[in-house]
């Protein structure tokens, strides 16, 4: 996220405006323009291949879709997440969703991935907050170019990605870097290596 615009936006006007429109995403009434390049997309296009194929073997009704937003309740706010692992059956109890590609309740995600760019310090700090405030039990912040701050992964700055568990309310992170297997917990036999990720940007 490179570019920020001036006006505050309600949630109502962001969605009647820019709802449809993949490249932006709401903060605290700030309209946000993600500018996602190339590379970002094919990381997020591999995770999400990764994931629909053990969706298929475990034979859960979950899916990925191709666009929604995260809205936290009484927030300007509506995040877009890179990829996000929506429950079938859960979400018949979303308000919006018939309406909107909106989640509104944490319970209806599975799990949640943002591909870092420029925004680091939202995928960091903001997105783990809220996300872990809805109750998503599973954060991944995929940091392929080692943008994020130091002290969320190391003075090297490698390329690293984080795997948030919400433990008790609070997220409890490990880090994977090269030559690693990314374990998770809502995909305990998940076959996916930190370099196959990184891999992916081309």
């Amino acid at each position: 996220m490179v570019q920020a615009f001036p006006k505050s936006l309600s949630f109502e006007e962001f969605i009647a405006d820019y709802g449809d429109r993949d490249r932006y995403e709401l903060i605290d009434g700030e309209l946000i323009d993600l500018e996602p390049t190339g590379s970002h997309e094919e990381v997020a296009a591999f995770l999400i291949r990764k994931f629909n194929v053990e969706i298929d073997r475990l034979c859960v009704r979950w899916f990925t879709p191709t666009r929604c937003l995260i809205k936290p309740l009484g927030q300007s706010t509506a995040f877009r997440p890179d990829v996000a692992i929506l429950d079938k059956g859960a979400i018949a109890n979303e308000p919006l969703w018939q309406q909107e590609p909106i989640i509104t309740l944490g319970s209806s995600v599975k799990l949640v991935a943002e591909v870092v760019s420029t925004n680091w310090q939202n995928d960091y700090a903001r997105k783990v907050e809220d996300y872990a405030a809805l109750g998503i039990p599973e954060y991944w912040i995929v940091d392929y170019l080692g943008l994020g701050g130091r002290q969320f992964i190391g003075i090297a700055k490698p390329p690293t990605i984080t795997v948030l568990q919400l433990v008790e309310g609070v997220y409890q992170g490990q880090l994977f870097r090269a030559g690693e297997r990314i374990i998770s917990p809502t995909f305990p036999s998940l076959e996916i290596t930190a370099d196959q990720v990184f891999a992916a940007a081309g």
